[in-house]
């Protein structure tokens, strides 16, 4: 196995070769324990990553739960209606608090340990210790995270000064803005454990050169891919590429009542990732969005959602058949890029595998070359 500073030093080359010596990261950046273990530490300990959606948590007590790295958290909705972010994990023996997985509970005004009833207000203050004579309550509460919402979903990091996330995505903002995807109302969350490294299911995701091959019984049908188009400069903190749909499409236009788009945005999509491991598909009718979280170098937990743009909702006559075949077209295909991404991974552990070229239509992955080259550096933002 290359050494780390080889293979860093390999894939800053190749974020800042010309297009036509376009090639993918080296074997190392797939396989290697070593820089799992830098990204961990320098990327996932750092960066702001996605939980969910906040329409998930609709009224005060609605949490969800979430871990990175090591760190269970807790998302908790407030009764002033802010979503604030805490450490799963009582503050007597380290037991998990709240369940874990997708699918957001409620606790009401409190929550209590299942294992000696220690209970907290849902400000993360402990409220109540049995058979603990003397204890000062008011000295223990539970460590908050930062956590701030951004178009519908809530973000979350371990760092002690995290840099502003709208801020940092503000030329984002602006391109989702038309499509109001913080109305967008959810309709599923899963979560599953895939065995492949997380970079080859988010590089999967941020190109759109599979899609007529790979997903050409599902999205891929719809999807013209010589009219990919890559609408933003490269930026250090997210690329993006927009694609438009036919407008015959089962999914992907905006449905009659929808009187906010207009002109092409009514059949285009955008599909962005937002550095290190969210990316989503927001469309005038629909979005589905994908948060990965590594666990080894060949185990990689994603979080997947889907939402329904609200006036295809009004206008549904069987809501529950739309919705039953929508989340189900949805896994089919999350069920085949997971068979792609997996066999990537056994082909990249190969030892007679190489790097090949890249597609201009795979210019995401150089973005994601020098994302990864700067945080793995020490750079910060290129």
């Amino acid at each position: 196995m290359a050494p780390l500073q080889e293979t860093l030093a390999e894939i800053a080359a190749l974020a800042d070769a010309p297009a036509d010596r376009a090639r993918i990261m080296p074997r190392a950046a797939y396989i290697d324990p070593d820089f799992l273990a830098m990204e961990r530490e320098r990327i996932f300990a750092t960066e702001w990553l996605c939980l969910g959606r906040a329409d998930a948590l609709r009224e005060p007590g609605a949490y969800l739960t979430y871990q990175i790295n090591d760190q269970p958290i807790v998302a908790i909705r407030q009764a002033d209606g802010s979503i604030r972010c805490f450490a799963n994990v009582c503050l007597h023996r380290m037991m998990l608090l709240l369940p874990e997985g997708p699918q957001s509970g409620r606790c009401g005004k409190r929550f209590s340990c299942p294992y000696h009833g220690w209970t907290y207000g849902i400000d993360g203050r402990l409220v109540g210790a049995p058979q603990m004579k003397g204890l000062d309550k008011s000295a223990y509460r539970l460590p908050e995270i930062a956590c701030v919402e951004w178009a519908g979903w809530i973000f979350a990091t371990l760092a002690d000064d995290p840099p502003d996330l709208a801020a940092r995505l503000a030329p984002l903002s602006e391109a989702v803005a038309p499509y109001r995807p913080e109305g967008y109302v959810q309709v599923a969350t899963q979560d599953h454990l895939w065995r492949t490294n997380w970079k080859l299911l988010a590089e999967n995701f941020m190109e759109s050169y599979h899609l007529p091959v790979a997903h050409r019984r599902t999205v891929g049908a719809w999807c013209p891919i010589e009219d990919v188009r890559f609408p933003h400069p490269p930026h250090p903190a997210y690329t993006c590429q927009t694609f438009p749909k036919d407008p015959d499409a089962v999914y992907g236009v905006a449905a009659p009542d929808n009187r906010h788009l207009h002109g092409d945005l009514r059949f285009t999509s955008l599909m962005p990732t937002v550095f290190p491991a969210f990316m989503f598909v927001l469309a005038p009718d629909h979005l589905w969005w994908l948060s990965l979280m590594p666990r080894t170098v060949d185990q990689v937990h994603v979080r997947f959602g889907a939402s329904i743009a609200p006036e295809r909702l009004a206008a549904l006559p069987d809501m529950e058949a739309y919705l039953s075949e929508t989340v189900a077209f949805f896994d089919q295909v999350n069920d085949e890029d997971r068979g792609l991404v997996e066999s990537i991974h056994r082909g990249v552990a190969a030892p007679l595998s190489r790097p090949g070229p890249l597609s201009w239509m795979e210019r995401s992955l150089r973005e994601f070359q020098g994302y990864i080259a700067a945080r793995l550096g020490g750079e910060g933002d290129r």
